[in-house]
């Protein structure tokens, strides 16, 4: 076949589609900043096991996870949990995150990919109107199609020509910053609810979690701004108040990471360009949940350019895995960043009183756990603001339900008005009038 394809940066999504392209027959490389074998933080992380599957791999070995378990979420106040009920057959899986990477390299290397570690990828080069390869710390490297997997910050996505019309960067409220770390278990008392995950505690806009396990307990710290170690010690120890397993020695992790939680990008891809994963804005708006989003994700883009006869790889045959994509994920992740978008204007007290006259449901609660299409649950704004308008009394959150409402219809309408076929202009209209939705 002879084209070459460089995927730029070990993503979860770009060494998923690096396999099975290569096995296709295409010239695959990777080019990864990092050194080999040591990609992925210290500490575990969750996916459905099923998008293992859909992007070709095996199953992990037996001993390399374990089933999660259901979060169990709670109000501000603390005065209501809302327990999520994932059938046994949607149940995710939990993997050391450095497993997971190490799963998924050993998979695209028996496919043939090439990997390049310790080459970092600084920005794409562009000749007119089309990527042709991607500059590194080792030089400039050409290819037929880069695959930007280099995440939230990717420098090839961030210096694209403005003619592109793709994001470059994220607002602050469309990212949220996290802490993690696993903690000693300060005492063996028994907890109701294992896996604990708090919105506004404490009257801060961000969402926390406390895991009990056997021999440590799990923090997250999530929040909308920037935030330091000292916070960290603080609110660590406010939370050992309500949550007496939580020590104070950190075990392992300890780690500041970015996550992009806001819509799928409008444009994912150019003449010679397609972004997958984080550098697309894959994850899950309202958990941040990616890695299963790229895994299908990496199906839907190996599948367009194997079809592409010609081997043109511009954004007309590329098209067709961006609206591919939206078809199985993106119509319904959308909606979703709108409802973000609510959650983020409301005070402590009216998330409370959205526990408490269950506007928010434990059936809401386990949408996060599948998303092939969102699975059996499904967000209706009509059914969501109909639903307020009989228990809500407060008239100013009831302007927020239905503002809410009305984006989250806005949102769909503009998804199902995503061109079918390549038209620049109509692209660059459509593009236009979707974002919008989230101003």
């Amino acid at each position: 076949m002879g084209k070459k394809i460089i995927v730029a940066g070990l993503g979860h999504g770009g060494i998923a589609a690096a396999a099975q392209l290569s096995k296709a027959g295409y010239d695959v490389t990777v080019y990864e900043k990092k050194k080999e074998g040591t990609l992925g933080y210290d500490w575990t992380d969750i996916f459905a096991p099923d998008a293992l599957g859909i992007a070709g791999m095996e199953m992990p070995p037996e001993d390399k996870f374990e089933y999660k378990e259901d979060m169990t979420f709670f109000s501000p106040s603390q005065s209501k949990g809302l327990r999520q009920h994932v059938p046994q057959d949607k149940l995710e899986i939990k993997m050391e995150r450095r497993d997971i990477y190490e799963h998924f390299i050993n998979h695209a290397l028996e496919c043939g990919v090439k990997i390049v570690y310790e080459c970092e990828v600084k920005g794409p080069v562009v000749l007119g109107n089309r990527v042709v390869g991607i500059k590194t710390s080792e030089g400039d490297v050409y290819g037929d199609l880069v695959i930007d997997a280099c995440g939230l910050n990717s420098p090839v996505r961030r210096n694209l020509p403005e003619s592109f019309m793709i994001d470059k960067d994220v607002e602050r409220n469309e990212k949220i910053t996290i802490y993690r770390a696993f903690y000693n278990v300060a005492t063996e008392e028994p907890v109701e609810a294992k896996f604990k995950v708090m919105l506004f505690e404490g009257g801060i806009k961000g969402v926390n979690w406390v895991a009990s396990e056997d021999d440590h307990t799990d923090l997250l710290i999530g929040r909308f701004e920037e935030f330091d170690m000292d916070h960290v010690n603080e609110f660590a120890e406010h939370l050992r108040k309500t949550n007496p397993r939580l020590g104070t020695e950190v075990q392992r992790g300890g780690q500041f990471v970015e996550i992009p939680v806001r819509q799928p990008m409008a444009v994912m891809v150019a003449d010679g360009y397609a972004a997958i994963g984080d550098s697309a804005f894959m994850t899950v708006p309202l958990i941040g949940s990616g890695i299963a989003n790229s895994l299908k994700a990496s199906k839907v883009l190996a599948d367009t350019v194997i079809k592409d006869k010609h081997n043109a790889f511009t954004a007309d045959t590329l098209w067709n895995y961006q609206t591919g994509y939206y078809k199985i994920l993106g119509n319904g992740l959308a909606p979703l960043a709108a409802a973000k978008l609510l959650l983020l204007s409301l005070t402590p007290e009216e998330i409370d009183y959205f526990f408490e006259k269950e506007i928010l449901t434990e059936d809401l609660m386990t949408i996060g756990a599948d998303f092939t299409g969102l699975g059996s649950v499904k967000v209706d704004p009509a059914d969501m603001i109909n639903k307020a308008k009989q228990v809500c009394s407060d008239m100013e959150l009831l302007k927020k339900i239905i503002a809410c409402g009305v984006r989250m219809g806005r949102v769909s309408a503009a998804c199902a008005m995503m061109p079918k076929k390549w038209n620049a202009k109509r692209v660059a209209s459509w593009s236009k009038v979707y974002n919008y939705c989230f101003k």
